[in-house]
């Protein structure tokens, strides 16, 4: 029986500085904080799902550069007990890094690809390992694998297609990148995607069907029109879109949910670096412990509420009986 997941794609240094304000051109701010953490998707994925359940097979797999940086991520997973079997080096080429900027209510990112750009479908033909998931984040920051292929319409799609014929269940994130992407992309991968999981930004640019106002709104009424245009795109399984007052999902079968998000309040947050990724490792979490929907929505919100109390992506994770009792005492959003 499979058990556990594998997570593939964006290894990155996360260079976190928090500063007292976002400048204007030419402007200055002050930095009052920073340090070197661990970030992208699959890095942040297995180290929230380390901290739930040290059990839970996590297995790594990616590019990281033959440097210092590609140590530390190293050493990090190693720490977590991660499978780094598959987490290559990429001599002459330095390990992805993000310059985080965290100012009070937003953050931007500016970001080198370094080795992340040599990851390819051929990387993957002698990974063999015994989890249930192979997830794949972010599309859209891949070169490689986002770059056009002849038969499958990008190399991610024709390497979640070979990582589904193996027996994974094939997960998709995506980084909230250039909105011309999106559909492209998706009209490669979806078919080959057993679970999408996506904010509403993302989930937009899909799709089509805008999911918040210019005002800021979110128009809940159009979420049925989303997720069905999500499926006819291809998804194999479950669609699951998130956004700071909650989430919802839909399966092909078409069983329909949403969960409102944990209240949390301006003065708690440290830091929103992480958070969607915090939820979808507690989502894949209880998905694998074969939770129901509606739970599984509201164990990645609880994920993302400890999350956003700690400026590095995976720094704020707990244990998976603390996410449960954070969720039977808390109060949660409306709307």
């Amino acid at each position: 029986m499979r058990d556990g997941i594998l997570c593939a794609g964006n290894w990155i240094v996360d260079r976190i500085k928090q500063v007292d304000r976002w400048p204007g051109e030419g402007n200055l701010a002050s930095i009052f904080a920073e340090e070197c953490a661990p970030g992208g998707g699959p890095a942040n994925v297995l180290f929230d799902l380390a901290a739930m359940d040290p059990e839970f097979p996590l297995y790594a797999a990616g590019r990281i550069g033959d440097d210092t940086e590609g140590d530390f991520l190293r050493s990090e997973a190693a720490k977590r007990g991660v499978d780094t079997t598959f987490l290559l080096r990429t001599p002459g080429m330095p390990t992805a890094y993000t310059d985080v900027i965290s100012a009070p209510g937003s953050r931007t990112f500016f970001h080198a690809a370094g080795a992340d750009r040599r990851l390819s479908a051929q990387d993957f033909e002698a990974v063999d390992c015994p989890a249930e998931f192979f997830y794949l984040g972010y599309l859209l920051l891949l070169p490689s694998l986002d770059a056009p292929d002849p038969e499958y319409g990008t190399g991610a799609a024709r390497l979640l297609a070979s990582m589904r014929e193996r027996g994974f269940r094939t997960v998709v994130d995506f980084v909230s990148g250039a909105p011309e992407g999106f559909l492209p992309a998706a009209q490669a991968a979806f078919p080959y995607t057993d679970i999408l999981i996506a904010n509403e930004i993302e989930a937009s640019c899909c799709t089509g069907v805008a999911l918040r106002g210019e005002d800021g709104a979110l128009h809940k009424e159009r979420f049925p029109e989303s997720f069905a245009r999500l499926f006819a795109l291809g998804i194999g399984d479950v669609a699951v879109i998130h956004f700071p007052e909650g989430a919802a999902a839909r399966t092909r079968r078409g069983e329909f949910c949403v969960s409102p998000a944990c209240r949390i309040g301006p003065e708690e947050i440290a830091g929103r670096n992480g958070a969607g990724d915090a939820f979808a490792a507690g989502l894949l979490y209880a998905l694998a412990k074969r939770l129901p929907l509606e739970t599984a929505l509201r164990i990645g919100s609880a994920s993302s509420y400890f999350n956003l109390k700690h400026p590095t992506a995976s720094g704020g994770a707990v244990p998976f009986r603390e996410l449960e009792a954070h969720l039977n005492g808390c109060a949660f959003e409306k709307f």
